[in-house]
């Protein structure tokens, strides 16, 4: 796996070659169905296509005094068709041309992000199979709760990872709409079939009904799903950095040979990306707000989202493609020790089984209470003694309560504090999840 970001694909779509380049299909797209419609004179498309082309610096250069982008990119490609350009744009307004170019970049980006999806569900897959059985202390609110197994970590990423995947195709069905409907979206000066025309031809669905712009609640829908999506990310980047800790350490980010941790404490080996796919994730939240605040414009509309899309949508979706790159490297990468998950374990001297004797009592005749009680006061002992000289297991300290050992033998407490019963559903779990 390529350990540097060398994908220039997602930062292309958002040039200005290729927004121009949408541009100028949406236009010609629109000659062609305004001729098909008479409109405009026959052989008008065809001849406009041969000479129709554009230059990006000499658009920029005539934008400086018309302070107006689509103006001056039409100037500029009427400096190349010469008189039939007077049928360019006919009937149209700015907003079809850039919120359709939109959509369709929106699309494309849309549509590298799910490629990078499933790679990342890919090695999810194999390294969960990898790690099935392999036995960590499972953590709630930081402290050892039970024993889980490594592989159903990378089970729940994967499955988070498919249903980001549902997620953002939905999110962009939804933003890949076309929209030529004129000034306020009533096709006063343009037939609906201009928009079906072009929209089929850049594979897009015309948008139902519009103003002069399409709703942003559709370009809030893929927005806050690229931040959903980076949260699922900086979910995985978080526990990585939390098993890296000096104390923990049951797994680590690859660290590659001359690579330095710190300037100053030479033995450091950081969890860098983790923690850069976790800041990241907070840009594509704060974007997401901003792509919300979006939806509320005035009456038809007014032009307060646009630069803020300007920014949010090629900086969301490069931001995400980076973190998938991350994220896969990571996964692929990342280095696991199933030795110290085992010393971790046996951390608290068997502590972990105390849901499985609580039970056990309960199921011998003793209240719930009476059994927690039992239970409770000997697992305090043990969690005293664990830091002492007088550390011992569990099970020890329960042989020793003349209480306990009225409802349980030695052998049976010995059979009820194996760790492999954690092991008893795993392939089930697998199984109803696909992964095998």
């Amino acid at each position: 796996m390529i350990q540097r970001y060398t994908r220039p694909q997602m930062g292309a779509i958002w040039s200005d070659e290729n927004k121009y380049r949408i541009w100028l299909d949406i236009e010609l797209l629109a000659c062609e169905a305004q001729e098909q419609l008479g409109v405009i004179p026959t052989g008008t498309s065809a001849a406009i296509r041969a000479k129709a082309k554009f230059d990006v610096q000499r658009v920029l250069e005539i934008e400086e005094t018309t302070k107006h982008d689509v103006i001056a990119f039409l100037t500029n490609v009427a400096e190349y068709v010469g008189e039939p350009a007077r049928f360019i744009h006919l009937g149209m307004t700015s907003s079809d041309v850039l919120d359709t170019c939109l959509s369709v970049q929106l699309k494309q980006a849309g549509e590298l992000l799910l490629e990078s999806l499933k790679r990342l569900k890919t090695v999810l897959h194999r390294r969960a199979l990898e790690f099935k059985y392999t036995l960590c202390i499972g953590r709630t609110h930081g402290i050892h709760a039970e024993p889980t197994t490594f592989g159903l970590k990378m089970l729940l990423w994967h499955e988070e990872c498919a249903r980001n995947i549902i997620r953002l195709e939905r999110a962009v069905e939804a933003v890949a709409v076309g929209m030529i409907s004129g000034a306020v979206g009533t096709y006063e000066h343009i037939s609906p079939k201009v928009e079906e025309y072009v929209s089929e031809k850049l594979g897009l669905q015309p948008e139902s009904v519009s103003t002069q712009i399409i709703s942003r609640d559709r370009h809030a829908e893929f927005l806050t799903t690229l931040a959903l999506i980076g949260t699922s990310l900086e979910k995985i980047a978080t526990e990585i950095r939390h098993l890296q800790k000096t104390e923990v350490l049951e797994a680590e980010e690859y660290f590659s040979q001359g690579q330095k941790g710190s300037s100053a404490m030479p033995h450091k080996r950081n969890p860098i990306v983790s923690e850069r796919i976790c800041g990241l994730a907070r840009l594509l939240r704060g974007n997401a707000h901003a792509a919300m605040d979006n939806v509320a414009l005035w009456h038809e509309r007014d032009i307060s989202h646009s630069s803020v899309e300007r920014v949010i949508c090629p900086d969301s979706t490069i931001a995400l493609d980076y973190m998938l790159h991350l994220t896969i490297n990571l996964i692929d990468k990342l280095l696991v020790y199933p030795e110290t998950m085992q010393r971790n374990l046996d951390l608290t001297c068997g502590l972990t089984f105390s849901q499985t004797l609580l039970l056990e009592f309960t199921s011998r005749g003793l209240s719930r209470e009476a059994a927690y009680t039992l239970v409770q006061r000997n697992a305090m002992k043990t969690w005293e003694a664990s830091r002492t000289a007088e550390r011992k297991p569990f099970v020890e300290f329960l042989a020793a309560d003349a209480e306990c050992m009225q409802y349980i033998t030695r052998q049976e407490l010995d059979t009820l504090c194996d760790m492999n019963k954690a092991l008893r559903n795993v392939d089930a779990i697998f199984a109803r999840c696909g992964v095998v």
